[in-house]
């Protein structure tokens, strides 16, 4: 599993786990876990930064209805995972 780094603004770095990826409506966005156990805390990310950009920029996906809608494309992409 992939590991990436992220340093939050001001803050230490973080590191998780990439489960997937995808890309919805022109956005990209990734599945992350802080763990590779099971019952691990997992993240909807939306890439933020411009396609010219050297390092990518990612948020936490808040939006109910984007979230739904991305978390049940991630469920069909990995069957035995259930985000909730």
């Amino acid at each position: 599993m992939e590991k990436i780094v992220f340093t939050p603004s001001g803050e230490e770095t973080v590191e998780f786990y990439v489960l997937e990826q995808t890309r919805l409506g022109g956005i990209d966005y990734i599945l992350v876990t802080d763990s590779e156990e099971d019952d691990a805390e997992a993240l909807i990310l939306r890439d933020m930064s411009a396609p010219e950009e050297e390092e990518a920029v990612y948020e936490i996906v808040t939006d109910d209805e984007e979230l739904n809608a991305v978390a049940a494309v991630f469920e069909n992409m990995l069957e035995d995972i259930e985000l909730s």
